[in-house]
């Protein structure tokens, strides 16, 4: 359990550092590329989905190996152990969308409910992100 707790920790740490630097950088980069500033809206936005989609293959990668590897637990459904079945289990979770189809068993558990956890507040970091980024730009000529 010690040892599915401290993955789960190293996991939730990369993604985190991640998005921290996605949205660190394209607070940099918004500032000086030479568009439109309603544009620079655009780009944080195609910037911070793109951010999600490494945080949710993060995550997917985990699952992947900890399913194919004995005493992690399994996924059961319609799932056929491979990593794009991972990376879909992952959208579903991370987005709190929900998964009905994949079930997850044993101590991979606890790791879906810390990406569900780690999803929302990822997602309204980005939200929070997004509305600074247009109160600074939005009315600017």
């Amino acid at each position: 359990m010690f040892v599915a707790l401290l993955i789960n920790s190293v996991i939730v740490a990369i993604t985190v550092m991640i998005h921290y630097e996605a949205l660190f950088q394209m607070t940099v980069a918004i500032q000086k590329i030479k568009v439109k500033h309603r544009f620079r809206i655009v780009l944080g936005v195609f910037g911070s989905l793109l951010a999600h989609v490494v945080e949710i293959w993060v995550f997917a990668i985990a699952y992947y190996f900890m399913h194919s590897n004995e005493g992690w637990g399994h996924l059961e459904g319609n799932y056929n152990g491979s990593l794009i079945d991972s990376a879909y289990f992952s959208f579903t979770t991370f987005t709190t969308l929900g998964f009905g189809d994949i079930a997850p068993y044993g101590e991979l558990r606890f790791l879906v409910g810390i990406e569900a956890v780690t999803g929302l507040v990822l997602i309204t970091w980005t939200a929070s992100f997004l509305y600074v980024e247009m109160q600074r730009y939005w009315n600017a000529r």
